[in-house]
């Protein structure tokens, strides 16, 4: 099967590709010959999801998938959430978005947090999303220097490194990405049976 996978993110690719098995063919925008940044102009990951992915079915009528991350902090009552990306100004500048986040949460004793993925796959035109969620806690200061976006401050529940510290083998282990993209690699694999 082949899937056009809606983003510019070579490192949400690479983390999809370590999970997905051989028989699926997954091109970016980029290796897909579309050049175009799709905005996320909602207020939850699922219609950004789903919108980025009903964009490339529209172009191309092709089956196609996209997903949307968020770090849902609870002291901040799930910030930053939607806004993850661009926490710190338009920029989506990574240390921005971190140096924001540790302010915010200076003095507080609640750290815990969450990643969560919403996976929107377009497949013969119908759309079916898929949900993944690392629960973890947020450090005071960063560790490691793998990874990307909120990496280095984010510890999952049940690890002592940061996902930044880890291998992506490691960091697969527990990823959100992970989970939501093994929902999806079971139901194309139910798909193709059927």
């Amino acid at each position: 099967m082949n899937l056009i996978f809606a983003t510019n993110n070579q490192h949400k690719a690479d983390e999809i590709r370590a999970v997905i098995p051989a028989s699926i063919s997954l091109l970016t925008l980029k290796e897909a010959g579309i050049d175009i940044d799709i905005p996320e102009p909602h207020d939850t990951l699922e219609a950004n999801a789903s919108e980025k992915a009903q964009v490339i079915w529209d172009m191309k009528q092709t089956n196609c998938f996209s997903e949307d991350t968020g770090l849902e902090v609870t002291s901040l009552h799930g910030e930053p959430g939607v806004k993850s990306a661009r926490y710190a100004g338009e920029s989506r500048s990574f240390d921005d978005n971190i140096d924001k986040l540790l302010i915010n949460l200076a003095g507080k004793t609640d750290r815990s947090a969450r990643f969560r993925t919403v996976i929107s796959v377009i497949i013969n035109g119908l759309e079916t999303r898929f949900e993944g969620i690392c629960e973890g806690i947020i450090l005071e200061e960063r560790r490691g220097g793998k990874g990307f976006g909120y990496d280095p401050v984010f510890i999952p529940l049940g690890a002592d490194k940061s996902f930044a510290e880890m291998t992506m083998e490691e960091k697969n282990r527990y990823s959100h990405r992970r989970k939501a993209t093994e929902k999806l690699v079971a139901f194309l694999n139910h798909l193709e049976k059927n």
